[in-house]
């Protein structure tokens, strides 16, 4: 699961049917077009490039897609796509944090306080959830790539804040700041990862009974709907939700 309070982990679990893949590519390629459009079209020399061509990869877009999004970059276009974060609350009060990439501010603000309210959730103001949470590089690999002294060692050495023993992969925490050099000095060892991102990774996390967690599901899966949402991260204890 990459990491407890990411919404990729409620997904994962409930599945996802092969008529929502184009959605999924859609938002993958997005982001594939906006790191090369900000920085180089080479991935070697592009770490946020390479790591949205790995997510493509991990949830197996097709090369072609993976092309198109690049070589999209090079077009004119006047759609100038934006990183920004919303924060809200679900039922029984749980907190969001969703990050979007969008063209028009306006609208995935009134999208999104739209789903929540009909949902009996709300909009906050900025600050109020992500408090609650810590802004962090998370890089997991399975325990095969690499020894746990030799990965922790790198990791270390490149500044991480803690290396994980996790049940089927080794994890590495950074500050955001650093997720990039310490991901880049892992790639000198380890060729493919089963998660990279920068998170927003909860303090402490709430359980929640059937149906809090049902209705909060629900929410999620309307929020992951929306067109400009790209990731959305939660204080819900995923983990003893009955899915």
């Amino acid at each position: 699961m990459a990491g407890h309070s990411h919404w990729a982990g409620i997904k994962h679990k409930k599945g996802r049917a092969d008529k929502e893949r184009s959605k999924i590519f859609s938002k993958l390629s997005r982001e594939i077009t906006v790191a090369a459009k900000h920085g180089d079209k080479d991935p070697n020399m592009n770490p946020r490039l390479r790591t949205a061509i790995q997510a493509a990869k991990q949830a197996n877009m097709p090369k072609d897609n993976i092309a198109r999004a690049i070589s999209k970059s090079e077009m004119s276009s006047d759609k100038n796509y934006e990183n920004l974060r919303y924060e809200g609350f679900g039922i029984s009060n749980v907190a969001f944090v969703i990050e979007t990439l969008t063209d028009n501010k306006n609208r995935s603000a009134s999208s999104i306080r739209t789903v929540l309210q009909k949902n009996g959730g709300r909009l906050g103001e900025s600050g109020s959830t992500t408090h609650m949470f810590n802004n962090c590089g998370i890089i997991q690999f399975e325990k095969n790539k690499i020894s746990e002294e030799e990965a922790f060692e790198i990791a270390i050495n490149a500044g991480a804040k803690d290396c994980l023993n996790l049940k089927n992969n080794f994890e590495i925490i950074t500050e955001k700041e650093d997720f990039y050099k310490i991901k880049t000095e892992l790639e000198k060892k380890i060729d493919t990862f089963s998660h990279s991102a920068i998170e927003w990774r909860a303090l402490s996390y709430i359980d929640l009974n059937k149906e809090q967690g049902d209705k909060n599901l629900e929410i999620l899966s309307a929020l992951e709907e929306l067109e400009d949402v790209q990731n959305i991260f939660t204080n819900i204890n995923i983990e003893k939700l009955e899915i």
